[in-house]
């Protein structure tokens, strides 16, 4: 039986983040070079975004590349970007036919320019997806997201558009690159380490977190499905007691 018929597609995660740890390791270990790992892992993303439209989320936010990342060797940096334009060249005929609308988050302005236009193009051919939205992180950090968002924030306050005493969580959220995304429900990491590396802090302040040993390229549909069904065994309850959450049930 496949994790996927123990899921309860109506209690689903509605958006659920996934670190993607693993590719350079995964070569590692097959006598590869780290390029070949990242090149495997595009199949991965493949396989999830597939996973996640059959377990009825609506959202998939993948960290593909992070600020810290462009600390990397040029090398494998060039080599990153590249498969990136291929990948999404490649991927768009289908992301069309499956209703997946693809958005992306952070500094794209440091992208290579063919990167960027790409992914510009990608954004524009998908934007009438309502079947899932996936959610690119690139040149993403939540700190870079965080200082951003409060540079714009002072800017409209100095501006007179808002003031001070309008400032709150919801107002800060509207802020950030995220404001039209749900706040995730699930967030995955594979490749064994436990540790978010600067990815939605903000927003995953109630996130539920599934870790794996899993290399990211061996990643695939029924890797998903598992973890869909751990988070369904979970209870949230948001700061709330147990006897609370199950009085509202009952309500």
């Amino acid at each position: 039986m496949s994790f996927l018929d123990k899921i309860d597609k109506s209690k689903s995660p509605e958006h659920v983040a996934i670190i993607m740890d693993g590719n350079g390791r995964w070569a590692k270990v097959h006598g590869l070079e780290r390029a070949d790992g990242h090149r495997e892992g595009i199949n991965s993303v493949k396989s999830v975004v597939e996973a996640a439209s059959n377990a009825n989320v609506k959202f998939v936010t993948i960290y593909a590349f992070s600020t810290e990342n462009w600390c990397r060797p040029d090398e494998e940096i060039n080599a990153l970007m590249d498969l990136m334009v291929f990948a999404i060249r490649q991927e768009e005929d289908n992301l069309i036919k499956n209703n997946v609308r693809v958005k992306s988050i952070g500094d794209t302005n440091r992208l290579p320019e063919k990167t960027r236009l790409a992914l510009e193009e990608c954004e524009e051919v998908t934007s009438k997806g309502n079947k899932l939205m996936l959610v690119l992180a690139l040149s993403y950090s939540s700190k870079w997201e965080i200082v951003h968002a409060t540079k714009q924030l002072i800017r409209d306050v100095r501006n007179g558009k808002i003031s001070e005493d309008d400032i709150n969580e919801t107002l800060f959220s509207q802020y950030l690159t995220t404001k039209d995304i749900p706040d995730p429900d699930l967030m995955i990491r594979t490749g064994g380490e436990l540790r978010m590396s600067n990815f939605l802090l903000w927003q995953a302040a109630y996130t539920e977190f599934y870790f794996t040993d899993t290399f990211w390229p061996d990643f695939r549909e029924e890797n998903f499905y598992e973890a869909i069904v751990d988070y369904q065994r979970r209870e949230r309850r948001f700061g709330k007691t147990s006897e609370q959450i199950e009085s509202e049930k009952n309500s």
